[in-house]
């Protein structure tokens, strides 16, 4: 193999790794004579996975991928309400929307952390050991004010046709967890999600 052809092939995950017996198994349930050794079928099949990834990750778009319907919410929605709503979905981080349905900003759980612990890490623990040390709700001045206060802005969305390739990209350089799918005017559709990626290729594999 030269390293061009090996060059950008990724590594299989350890449980689906073909050992020889495998192959050797394999090839007794074929008809006729294989002229191929354990060890080529295995590497021809790693190499087959590695390109049918590729092509899933080209092939594959936010259209295909999103989850439907999105719980959101609106700029003016109180943040004690946005908590509950957030809990009750079982959701980490949800759109805020304007008044015509347009993405303005996502809304997380790392947001509700900063608020509550501004000079902190903006960590779950590191507001659990500021309300043991100081005594106090850091919730407290979260009372008055509003998700469009709160939100990350602008959020990061994605067209339809966006592939998963081009998701996973994104998601990895801004270093968050989740894209609203938009369509061209803005207007939420889907929300596509870490967890949807990693389904979408765990259910893929061979």
């Amino acid at each position: 193999m030269t390293q061009n052809q090996d060059q950008g092939t990724e590594e299989m995950p350890l449980e689906y790794q073909v050992s020889d017996q495998d192959v050797l198994e394999a090839m007794k349930g074929l008809s006729g004579y294989v002229d191929i050794t354990p060890g080529d079928a295995r590497e021809i099949f790693r190499l087959a996975y590695a390109q049918a990834m590729r092509r899933l990750g080209f092939s594959l778009r936010a259209k295909d991928l999103m989850s439907m319907p999105v719980v959101s919410v609106t700029a003016d929605t109180p943040l004690p309400q946005v908590a509950q709503v957030m809990a009750q979905a079982g959701v980490s981080g949800l759109p805020v929307l304007d008044g015509q349905g347009r993405v303005l900003g996502v809304i997380s759980e790392k947001d509700f952390l900063a608020r509550m612990d501004p000079q902190g890490p903006g960590t779950f623990m590191g507001v659990v050991a500021r309300c043991l040390n100081s005594g106090s709700c850091l919730v407290a001045p979260m009372l008055g004010e509003s998700a469009g206060q709160a939100m990350n802005a602008p959020a990061l969305c994605v067209g339809p046709e966006a592939t998963l390739t081009e998701i996973a990209a994104l998601l990895n350089h801004r270093g968050v967890n989740r894209a609203p799918v938009v369509d061209a005017q803005g207007r939420l559709l889907g929300i596509v999600s870490r967890a949807d990626l990693v389904r979408q290729a765990a259910g893929r594999r061979p």
